[in-house]
């Protein structure tokens, strides 16, 4: 198996300028010549090294700030490395920043066929495939139609169907796997599916690591420029896992803001915590049947989850979503708002939402329970909060998943014509 992707001691730095540098030769000669000199210096990546083979999927995890993204430009060629230097064999198609080729006043027709020269197709490469494109794009009516008029997930969907058809080599892909809705968001994991099936080496960012540990062959573990961790994505997001909740309860960082749950929790963006913040979840709590707060509950029993909301501005449309899983990162159960059905208009303001489970057939363990608030489109996560909320459940049962309530019947040979219920109580 070749070697498609090699990166030996790769370095990159970035400068940071004064906030009112000047930007004309006018302002610099009235100001001075001091601000134009940078103020410091930032290390993105520092002595990166690692090799990917032919037909493996590798996942790229780690804080904002990392260097996950730089690594993937220098990787795509957009810039090179201060030292060091990346090898690449093979044709890249890279998902870094869907749309950016797009004009507004252009037609979907318009900008599929720049866009697509953009990333390396002849024009009749990319007449034979237009067909394609716009039907993965789910945008056969709208095709014709200029850009400005198509809403943020119409463009994305348009511009992930560009980029999966190119049919590189190399594919990398910086968190853009959340686009459109959920079918779409299935459809977009298949073609990854398919292209690595046919051989294509593919890197992905992501912040979902739920999504690199089923996805990924080997996992690199970016921290402040440099690997913390590669091996097998089972064995590194565990420890990244764990060095995150390890994290959370013994340091609060100076230069992240903090908030604390009702439970003492702390609250630190970037590790326990993501999204934009446009809308933030200010307090969740775990009831039972008696709206008591739980610190544990018994298999079987009910759950109310009450999730309170503050939008400082209207949000059209969110999705609420709530997922329980295992502490070993096994989702037991996801739900959210546009699945059920449940139409929320535009809220602004302080506001709740609470999704109530009648009974809760989970075995014997520690679970989390996992809050988000999204954007109508799935496009980004406006609040989420991942491994907060604690909820060990008790049963009779110490295997697998579920502890539903049960029955045996035995039924005794045809000639005594006589059978037996045996009623297993399991709570």
């Amino acid at each position: 198996m070749s070697n498609t992707i090699v990166v030996k001691e790769a370095s990159k730095e970035y400068q940071h300028y004064h906030t009112h540098r000047p930007t004309t030769l006018q302002e610099a000669i009235l100001q001075g010549l001091r601000k134009i000199k940078p103020i410091n210096k930032f290390k993105a990546l520092d002595q990166v090294s690692f090799t990917i083979k032919s037909g493996q999927m590798v996942g790229v995890i780690g804080a904002n700030g990392a260097g996950k993204s730089t690594l993937l430009r220098l990787i795509g060629g957009v810039g090179r490395p201060d030292k060091g230097k990346v090898e690449i064999n093979g044709r890249i198609g890279a998902l870094l920043d869907l749309g950016a080729g797009f004009h507004s006043d252009l037609t979907g027709r318009e900008n599929t066929y720049i866009n697509g020269v953009i990333s390396g197709l002849t024009r009749q490469e990319v007449t034979d495939r237009f067909d394609s494109i716009v039907a993965f794009a789910e945008l056969e009516n709208f095709i014709d139609n200029p850009l400005r008029t198509y809403s943020t997930g119409m463009r994305m969907r348009l511009a992930f169907a560009i980029a999966v058809h190119i049919d590189p080599d190399i594919l990398l892909i910086d968190e853009v796997l959340a686009v459109g809705d959920m079918a779409f968001q299935e459809k977009c994991l298949k073609r990854i599916a398919q292209f690595k099936e046919r051989g294509c080496t593919i890197l992905l960012v992501s912040h979902d690591i739920e999504q690199v540990r089923h996805l990924c062959d080997e996992v690199i573990w970016l921290q402040s420029g440099r690997i913390k961790a590669q091996g097998p994505s089972e064995v590194v997001v565990q420890q990244y896992i764990d060095e995150m909740s390890s994290e959370t309860q013994q340091r609060t960082p100076v230069d992240l803001p903090v908030a604390v749950t009702a439970a003492g929790t702390e609250l630190r963006v970037n590790e326990n915590r993501f999204g934009s913040m446009e809308v933030e979840i200010i307090s969740v709590r775990l009831l039972d049947a008696l709206n008591r707060p739980i610190t544990q509950m018994t298999s079987g029993e009910p759950l109310r989850i009450e999730i309170i909301y503050q939008a400082p501005t209207p949000i059209e449309s969110p999705i609420f979503g709530v997922l329980i899983s295992r502490d070993d990162g096994l989702v037991c159960y996801d739900t959210n708002t546009a699945t059920a059905d449940l139409i929320i208009n535009t809220v602004q303001g302080q506001g709740q939402i609470t999704l109530y489970l009648e009974r809760l057939d989970l075995n014997n363990g520690h679970y989390w329970v996992d809050i988000g608030i999204y954007e109508k489109n799935w496009a980004y996560a406006y609040d989420y909060h991942w491994h907060v909320y604690p909820l060990p459940i008790h049963s009779p049962s110490k295997k697998g998943v579920l502890c539903p309530p049960s029955q045996w019947e035995v039924k005794h040979s045809p000639e005594s014509q006589k059978s037996l219920l045996v009623s297993i109580d399991t709570y």
